[in-house]
């Protein structure tokens, strides 16, 4: 038996989901590489393969399109993140930093970058997914800290370490040296 989350739809609602996932990921893609104000739904349908009719039987806008795009991306985030945190086999720093690239390590270099930007620079497009996320990588930091060093200095922990996250990730070129330099900052916090 698929434990995937589609493992008990039909074949053809799975299919949907499928087209549905390829579509956002090719519409971010997009969105990404020319700008959101500069994508047009024709192009995002060419990338995806699809009609621009069938993109607009999907979506009913260009925003609600960016919206569904980044929404996915982030509960795809999210949901590696919390994964990641939940194997308690594995020493907390080791899994923070792991946590930590899920969240933003893999937005760094060219293309990577240009998908972060474009999520930045448009945050008014997002509506309530561009604040919640965040929090919610916040408080899975936070829990996550707090099982291990109790709840006392879990908070400014968790927080220090985003700001690190944040400063690193304008910082590095690469990925590595962002994983590097996350791990040197986690292992100074977590003793």
């Amino acid at each position: 038996m698929s434990s995937s989350p589609d493992a008990g739809l039909a074949p053809s609602a799975s299919a949907e989901t499928d087209r549905r996932t390829l579509v956002l990921d090719s519409a971010l893609l997009t969105f990404a590489r020319f700008g959101y104000r500069k994508t047009s739904m024709e192009e995002v349908a060419r990338a995806a393969h699809i009609s621009r009719p069938g993109l607009y039987f999907l979506f009913s806008s260009k925003e609600a399109l960016f919206r569904a795009a980044v929404t996915q991306v982030l509960e795809r985030d999210l949901a590696a993140v919390e994964r990641v945190l939940a194997d308690a086999d594995r020493p907390l720093g080791e899994r923070l930093v792991e946590a930590f690239d899920q969240w933003a390590g893999r937005y760094i270099g060219p293309l990577a970058r240009d998908v972060a930007v474009v999520v930045e620079d448009n945050p008014d497009l997002l509506g309530e997914i561009g604040e919640a996320a965040p929090r919610r990588f916040e408080a899975l930091i936070t829990d996550a800290i707090a099982a291990e060093s109790g709840e006392g200095p879990a908070t400014p922990v968790a927080q220090t370490m985003i700001s690190a996250s944040i400063g690193l990730k304008h910082q590095a070129a690469t990925r590595e040296f962002y994983r590097e330099r996350l791990k040197v900052a986690i292992d100074l916090l977590v003793r």
